[in-house]
């Protein structure tokens, strides 16, 4: 297959996937009554903020001409309110997303993917009829409102990584913002700390939701069992797997207590959702503690 055709097959099949992924993130998101518990707020002012470099997105009017003049890159005039206003998401696509322990017609679990990119949506959905800006972090999508922004991280979060693990985005935090961060976090912890270490530097706070599926809580393997990645990269073959059961959920704790200690260090919330659990009432606790209401 050419590489046009095949990037255009790809386009059509995540493009199939983006109306039931939105029309999923819109009614769960339905699903949480707001009442006075809305975020629209006045923000901290309309005082000058900050400059900072102009990003791929940012529309033209935004650019401040006077301070851009000076040399040779743009820059956008940021004030308290927008600053104060931004929430940055990031849903790890990984390979290590995809997995599902359970695919049968009437008992199937979602794939952590399917239920990380969920919640990532319809979080996105209340916080911007709240009032909020929502973007990604990184470069690739600022934070903005209104329902093309929805659409637009919609589109990004059917992006696949072929990485077993992708690593956190850490890239172009803005000051004093808040953010979203869901994964497994199974993979090496050593972008997860530098992620969080540089959000804090920047005084930006946020939630990291770890997406397990039950099966990786429990470990109800027995007998010869051949675990393999889902991107195919690891395997490992044992014929006694009930053996190693005491070890795994030893390791898994030990991970839960390392991702709580740099929350707690950094100032971020942390909590865990399997996804046999409703998907209502992870959002509900996601939203919750955007707001430091949850601990």
């Amino acid at each position: 297959m050419r590489p046009d055709s095949d990037l255009r097959q790809r386009s059509e099949i995540e493009a199939s996937a983006l109306p039931p992924l939105l029309a999923r993130a819109e009614h769960l998101a339905g699903t949480v009554l707001l009442g006075d518990h809305g975020r629209r707020r006045a923000g901290l002012g309309d005082d000058f903020w900050q400059y900072r470099p102009a990003q791929i997105g940012d529309s033209r009017r935004l650019i401040d001409h006077r301070r851009s003049a000076r040399g040779d890159m743009q820059f956008v005039r940021e004030r308290e309110w927008q600053i104060a206003q931004s929430v940055m998401m990031w849903v790890d696509q990984g390979a290590s997303m995809r997995f599902t322990s359970d695919t049968s017609p009437k008992t199937a679990l979602p794939e952590k993917i399917d239920r990380a990119r969920l919640l990532g949506l319809a979080t996105s959905v209340l916080l911007i009829r709240g009032g909020e800006r929502v973007g990604l972090t990184g470069t690739s999508l600022p934070p903005r409102r209104g329902n093309m922004q929805i659409r637009r991280l919609a589109e990004f979060f059917t992006i696949d990584d072929d990485t077993d693990y992708a690593p956190p985005e850490h890239r172009a935090m803005i000051p004093h913002a808040r953010a979203v961060f869901l994964s497994d976090f199974l993979g090496d912890m050593t972008e997860v700390r530098l992620a969080l270490t540089k959000a804090a530097d920047r005084g930006v706070r946020g939630v990291l939701l770890q997406v397990l599926d039950p099966s990786e809580e429990m470990f109800p393997f027995h007998g010869r069992t051949i675990f393999e990645s889902v991107g195919g990269t690891m395997r490992h073959e044992t014929l006694k797997a009930g053996d190693l059961r005491a070890r795994y959920q030893e390791r898994l704790a030990a991970r839960k207590d390392e991702l709580m200690g740099l929350c707690r260090a950094t100032g971020w919330q942390f909590g865990t959702h399997h996804t046999g659990e409703s998907a209502q009432s992870a959002l509900l606790w996601l939203y919750r503690a955007l707001d430091g209401g949850t601990s």
